[in-house]
């Protein structure tokens, strides 16, 4: 009996041990995906392509890494809001084009489309520290420019960019005028249970019961749910029902969240839209969505 329970015993250290390894060698490989499998690592179109107005932007972020991004404007002498948009974590800022497009052409908008580092042309490796200042130094560029009103500067993140886009709008009250999050996840510890379900028995979110005895080694948490709540400017949340790779009560969660806090948050969910095409699917009712959200808390002032 005792030779028993010492080999249970056994096992399970080994088990803990070998997930262990993997979270410290693996776990960047596992959140951040720069490159989609059989494409490269640079852009295959540019706005060009779409026949979009746009520079191209340069940018150092606060730890010397130089990242790019590209500006797009619907008009040379737009006053329209600018939309600072953060991109899922698998690709780059080029295989969203046709969705900023339409973004363009609907909400008669600026869109400001950042790499993070180690994506597309921007240098350096992924984390949540360097993509958190990376993010801050998009905005702080934003801020500085003359040609765009900067009192209607809104941040629009989808999945991993939501929750890119909530911290940078916690942190940014006085630079940030409302927040669009999209199929973004509570945490990466939720998120891993997931897609790893192995993993729930040893990491786990806020609101998780799982031990967390493996939490401490996550060096990219992107906790959104200690995040929402702490949120001043109007939310909107936009949330695919058919997503197959956030669960959707996710997006419910941060929703009730920061609606607890926050008395300027919109739910609106899609019963059609998965976790990349709900922009798509959603159709009319998607983009009247967000066009009434920001007629609502970015209104042009003549």
């Amino acid at each position: 009996m005792v030779s028993y329970m010492g080999a249970v015993l056994y096992g399970f250290v080994g088990i803990v041990v070998a997930v262990m390894a993997l979270l410290v060698a693996f776990q960047e490989k596992l959140v951040y995906v720069p490159v989609l499998p059989g494409l490269t690592k640079s852009y295959q179109v540019t706005p060009a392509r779409l026949h979009l107005l746009y520079e191209d932007v340069w940018l150092r972020s606060a730890d010397g890494v130089r990242l790019h991004a590209w500006f797009i404007k619907v008009l040379p002498e737009s006053r329209g809001p600018t939309v600072l948009f953060f991109q899922e974590n698998a690709g780059n800022i080029a295989h969203r084009l046709e969705m900023v497009r339409i973004m363009i052409q609907r909400l008669q908008c600026n869109v400001f489309m950042l790499s993070y580092r180690g994506y597309g042309e921007s240098d350096g490796y992924p984390s949540q520290h360097g993509i958190t200042k990376d993010a801050q130094a998009a905005l702080d560029h934003l801020s500085q420019r003359t040609d765009i009103d900067t009192s209607r500067i809104v941040v629009f993140g989808r999945s991993l960019g939501g929750a890119v886009g909530a911290l940078l709008t916690k942190n940014n009250p006085d630079k940030v005028n409302a927040l669009i999050l999209e199929n973004t996840f509570t945490s990466i510890m939720d998120l891993a249970g997931v897609l790893f379900p192995f993993l729930k028995w040893f990491i786990g979110g806020t609101g998780s019961k799982a031990p967390k005895l493996l939490n401490f080694l996550v060096r990219s948490p992107w906790s959104t749910i200690d995040i929402v709540g702490q949120i001043k400017q109007p939310i909107l949340f936009l949330s695919g029902l058919q997503d197959e790779m956030v669960p959707p009560f996710h997006m419910q969660m941060l929703y009730d969240k920061a609606a607890a806090h926050n008395r300027e948050c919109v739910f609106v969910d899609f019963p059609n839209g998965m976790h990349m095409d709900t922009w798509l699917v959603g159709g009319d009712h998607y983009w009247r969505t967000i066009q009434q959200f920001l007629e609502k808390h970015v209104p042009e002032i003549p």
